[in-house]
C-alpha cells in the first residue's frame, strides 16, 4: 500500500516531524511504500482562493501523491489548543479528491499532557473533506516528547509508549487494507 505522511511542521528539529518519521519507518518495515510531505522542508505558498488553478511545483508534488496514496497520516504539533498553520495552510489546498475514502490517521505532539483539541480538529477536517478518520490517534506529549530528541536512529522510546506507537500504526493500516478490499472493482472480489 501507499501512504502519505504530511509532517505539519514549520520547525526544523520537531517532535511532531520525528514521531512521523519513526511512524514511517514502522509502516516501511511492514512492507508498505511511505511518502514523507514535510512543510518545514517543503513549504507551500499561502493559500488564496483567487490564486486557485495556479499550480506550485511542491504542491502538484503533494497533490499527486494523495491521490495515489491508499491511506494518509497528518502529523501536527500542538499551538494554543489548535493544528499548526503550516498543516492548515496545506489542508486549504487540498480537497475531497485527495482524501475521499481514504482512511487517515491524526497525530500529534503536544508541549502538555496530549494534543486532543489538535486532533479533534483534525478529524473535523477529515470528515469535511470525506476521508475516513482511523478510530485511534497518537499523541505524544510532555515528557514523552524526550524520547524524539534525538536523531531517528537513537531514539531510546520507552516500551509504554512504542507499544501505543506500534498498536496504532497497525491498526491504521489493518483499516487501510480493509478499505482498500472494499474500493476495488466487485470483479477482483471473489464470492466466497
Amino acid at each position: 500500500m501507499k501512504i502519505v505522511i504530511l509532517a505539519g511542521s514549520n520547525r526544523k528539529a520537531a517532535t511532531s516531524t520525528k514521531l512521523a518519521k519513526y511512524a514511517g519507518r514502522l509502516i516501511e518495515q511492514k512492507g508498505h511504500s511511505v511518502t514523507l510531505f514535510d512543510l518545514y522542508r517543503t513549504p507551500l505558498p499561502f493559500y488564496s482562493p483567487d490564486d486557485y488553478g495556479v499550480e506550485h511545483a511542491e504542491l502538484i508534488v503533494l497533490k499527486q501523491s494523495l491521490v495515489e496514496a491508499d491511506g494518509i497520516v497528518l502529523v501536527t504539533p500542538e499551538y494554543h489548543g489548535s493544528i499548526s498553520g503550516v498543516l492548515k495552510n496545506a489542508l486549504d489546498h487540498l480537497g475531497q479528491d485527495h482524501f475521499n475514502n481514504k482512511p487517515v490517521l491524526s497525530v500529534s505532539s503536544s508541549g502538555g499532557a496530549v494534543g486532543v483539541s489538535s486532533l479533534t480538529q483534525l478529524q473535523a477536517m477529515v470528515r469535511n473533506l470525506h476521508g475516513i478518520n482511523s478510530p485511534e490517534w497518537l499523541s505524544i506529549g510532555g515528557a514523552q516528547r524526550k524520547w524524539f530528541e534525538g536523531e531517528l536512529d537513537s531514539y531510546e522510546i520507552g516500551q509504554d509508549i512504542d507499544d501505543r506507537i506500534n498498536r496504532v500504526v497497525a491498526s491504521f493500516l489493518d483499516l487501510t487494507k480493509l478499505v482498500r478490499g472494499q474500493s476495488q472493482p466487485a470483479a477482483s472480489n471473489p464470492v466466497q
